[in-house]
């Protein structure tokens, strides 16, 4: 059995498994066991599927798909490198390698820069690609940076890369039914997000089309940030929300509520307004059993 097979096995359980004890263990084998090549990488898709969990919420498993990552890209330059030996031609560089193994495309190779692929951010210009798509400078404009955005740190074809930024546009275009508000403010945030160097994930989900067009341009900036961000959002919200109920004095008793832990029902509650002046309140609700859990009841208040 080839290594590209048993590679396409492991790789479909990585991206099947939730148990960070499974995925550490594939990740390991993968580390240990496979000898990898850029033909190996494009067949099983192997890159995509570690290079995502780089963000993963478990600082072990992005710490260990980091490690393979590297390896990986080291050993694809180091046979590029050995294929290229005397021969004139540039190498692509660690990072532009592995990435485009891990995108599917049968389109050209990267094309050069001027002190070679690795040596700066691609970009439109960079790649050698004429702007003037739509006889719409703004439209263009967004075009082009969509794709500079896209290209930073990919191995992609320019034609894939370019395909998929007329799409994005297109799309932002036609929904909106122009260039004016909220077009401009639209593709701003589009680019801005899959521009974040700290979110690898969205570039390559969007540049692969595990995110299609049509859902990226309905996302908003909330949909796009990182694992990471998501993360500290939450942690943020769930102070704020501890913080409140701990400025609150809790105000009466009430037995329309049980206790899950201590199944008493005797509770205290308040109200507080957590939503649009228009909505009903919101009803916290706490055992009044100093040993129990808080019980946190979000509901439409039967007493307004």
């Amino acid at each position: 059995m080839s290594d590209a097979v048993e590679l396409k096995k492991l790789v479909k359980q990585l991206q099947t498994t939730t148990n960070n004890e499974d995925i550490i263990t594939i990740l390991r084998t993968l580390k240990k066991d496979f000898k990898i090549s850029e033909a190996i990488l494009r067949e099983s898709k192997a890159g995509l599927a570690v290079g995502k969990l780089r963000t993963h919420v478990s600082k072990d498993v992005s710490d260990l798909a980091k490690e393979l990552v590297k390896q990986w890209k080291a050993e694809v330059d180091k046979a590029k490198a050995a294929a290229a030996g005397g021969s004139g031609k540039p190498v692509v560089g660690v990072n532009t390698a592995v990435r485009k193994a891990s995108m599917t495309s049968n389109g050209p190779a990267t094309p050069k820069t001027p002190n070679g692929p690795s040596s700066a951010v691609r970009t439109m210009k960079s790649d050698g690609v004429t702007p003037g798509f739509t006889g719409d400078k703004t439209r263009d404009k967004c075009i082009e940076l969509v794709y500079d955005a896209l290209a930073s740190d990919s191995g992609a074809p320019v034609d894939l890369l370019l395909q998929k930024a007329k799409d994005i546009e297109k799309a932002v275009y036609n929904d909106i039914g122009g260039v004016t508000q909220p077009y401009p403010t639209k593709m701003r945030s589009l680019f801005v997000n899959l521009k974040d160097k700290n979110n690898p994930s969205l570039r390559e989900a969007v540049g692969s089309g595990d995110i299609p067009v049509a859902k990226f341009v309905k996302m908003t900036s909330q949909d796009m940030a990182s694992e990471e961000r998501k993360k500290a959002d939450e942690a943020i919200k769930q102070q704020n929300l501890h913080n409140a109920l701990g400025a609150e004095e809790q105000q009466a008793e009430t037995s329309a509520f049980q206790c899950p832990k201590c199944k008493q029902r005797k509770c205290r509650y308040r109200q507080a307004q957590t939503r649009s002046a228009d909505e009903p309140m919101t009803t916290f609700v706490t055992s009044a059993t100093p040993a129990s859990f808080l019980i946190i009841v979000l509901l439409t208040s039967p007493w307004r």
